[in-house]
């Protein structure tokens, strides 16, 4: 059995009854705590934690509740990108707008291209809307984000289609863009550390999972699609290789970011005991989430499974040959699943939300 061993728990900032959980971004040497209000987003540099630092925090006033996108914010944590129903928006600490990339409404039955949000705040379809995302490269100089066209500054020349853009995060200028090919309810960027690659998961409902990989060489950007029906998990630490789970939960795969070709896969049936509690032979399933602690091992979950029957089970997995090396043993029970930091580390939420765990192996190699 591998030990984890705690590195740092960090208190919640906001209260869980009105915001999100909170969630680590983290680039090659730099790790952020986001959560999400409706009125504000804080961020807590993380890096200090482990050494037994208070974080440094900032707060950005919210141009929309939670409910109408999702957020990024920069490796320094200067600015947020909010991706919304109608626009990208980048806004430093004051709330001030640094830049505003409109787009076509993400609601289905909507065909206006809105000019604020306050022309959709009270309708209860968008309230319901699908969304994109957007991440902040490793560098900090490009956006790269997932938008339904045409964008604001098209005219009648844009078509109806979901884009992928690279946008300079000085100003937003629209530096490239690519049809995805994708009628999403949902996505999901996944950074990698050369800030000219990103991955995406797009999710289509019942339609569909596709996985995309970027490619920005300055001049144009490329999409290549992975595979129809995966869920883009994690990128290791040197780039090389990328870390999927299949729609059904049943594989977890391992891929050459090269080429997207599928080097070792490991099924969880027949790898992973079953919970203890489970006594009526239920299927035992990966999670959504994983995480490389190095180029060689990926921590993976099977909580969504074990949910019925008791704690939450992590699993150390050896992906040079791709075996289980054990369960991964906590000083105290766990919630949910296991989620990519950075540097050698994952976390865990607690499951009132109230704070989150910074873990590492015990016996680093």
């Amino acid at each position: 059995m591998t030990v984890a061993r705690l590195v740092a728990t960090v208190a919640a900032p906001l209260d869980p009854a009105s915001a999100d959980a909170p969630q680590v971004l983290h680039w090659p040497g730099r790790r952020l705590l986001v959560q999400r209000g409706d009125t504000e987003l804080v961020v807590l540099d993380l890096d200090g934690a482990e050494a037994g630092e208070p974080p440094a925090e900032a707060r950005f006033p919210a141009p929309w509740p939670r409910r109408f996108g999702s957020v990024t914010v920069s490796p320094e944590g200067d600015a947020a990108v909010f991706a919304g129903v109608h626009a990208v928006r980048a806004v430093d600490a004051t709330g001030a707008t640094r830049w505003e990339v409109r787009h076509a409404c993400w609601e289905a039955g909507c065909s206006l291209m809105h000019t604020s949000f306050a022309e959709l705040a009270d309708d209860e379809d968008h309230q319901y809307a699908d969304s994109g995302s957007a991440a902040v490269s490793a560098d900090g100089k490009l956006v790269w984000a997932h938008v339904r066209g045409p964008l604001g500054d098209d005219g009648e020349q844009g078509d109806d289609q979901e884009l992928w853009l690279v946008l300079d995060a000085a100003d937003g200028t629209v530096l490239g863009r690519a049809d995805t090919m994708t009628v999403a309810s949902g996505s999901e960027h996944v950074p990698h550390p050369d800030p000219a690659q990103m991955g995406l998961s797009v999710g289509e409902g019942e339609e569909g999972s596709p996985v995309l990989w970027g490619r920005w060489d300055g001049r144009r950007l490329t999409a290549e699609q992975v595979d129809t029906e995966l869920i883009l998990l994690a990128v290791s630490p040197s780039g090389r290789d990328l870390l999927t789970v299949d729609v059904g939960q049943w594989t977890l795969s391992l891929h050459r970011v090269k080429d997207g070709s599928v080097l070792r896969e490991l099924d969880a049936e027949g790898t992973v005991p079953p919970h203890p509690g489970n006594t009526g032979g239920d299927r035992v399933y990966w999670d959504y989430e994983a995480a490389f602690v190095d180029e060689d091992a990926v921590v993976a979950g099977t909580s969504e499974c074990d949910a019925p029957y008791g704690t939450a089970r992590h699993w150390l997995v050896d992906v040079r040959g791709m075996t289980l090396r054990g369960e991964i043993s906590y000083p105290f029970p766990v919630s949910g699943r296991p989620r990519t930091a950075g540097n050698g580390t994952w976390y865990t939420v607690s499951a009132d939300r109230t704070s989150l765990h910074l873990w590492r192996l015990a016996d680093e190699r």
